[in-house]
């Protein structure tokens, strides 16, 4: 079992910057593979960014140059620093942990989960 918290949303305007954070506990934190998923009102959850046990990442082809996805293994902590935010960034944000070697863009495959935090872009 892995407990996840999330912390770091705000409200920003379009263009600033955002870090999320991802703390874990539980279970030793280096042995999971962990992603960023967000969901807007009335949308899917979708992935964003994911990082594998070998620091392996992948990203959405939404947030892909703009966001980058880091992970500190001492600290039982993950990041997702967003760069460039734009009003369609806006979402509630959710961290999760999987079992596999590297990120998968399938929501199925992790189930850990975070509580989300809010992001909210405005233009």
């Amino acid at each position: 079992q892995v407990q996840l918290v999330e912390s770091g949303g705000g409200l920003v305007r379009a263009g600033d910057s955002l870090r999320l954070s991802c703390a874990a506990s539980g279970r030793t934190f280096s042995s999971y593979t962990m992603g960023w998923f967000r969901q807007a009102p009335g949308k899917e959850r979708e992935f964003v960014a994911g990082i594998g046990r070998s620091g392996i990442t992948r990203f959405s082809d939404n947030v892909r140059g703009r966001f980058t996805i880091s992970r500190d293994n001492g600290k039982n902590t993950m990041y997702l620093q967003m760069n460039s935010l734009k009003p369609e960034d806006t979402a509630v944000y959710f961290c999760a942990a999987a079992t596999t070697s590297i990120a998968s863009i399938a929501r199925s495959l992790y189930p850990y989960w975070g509580q989300g935090t809010q992001v909210t872009v405005s233009s």
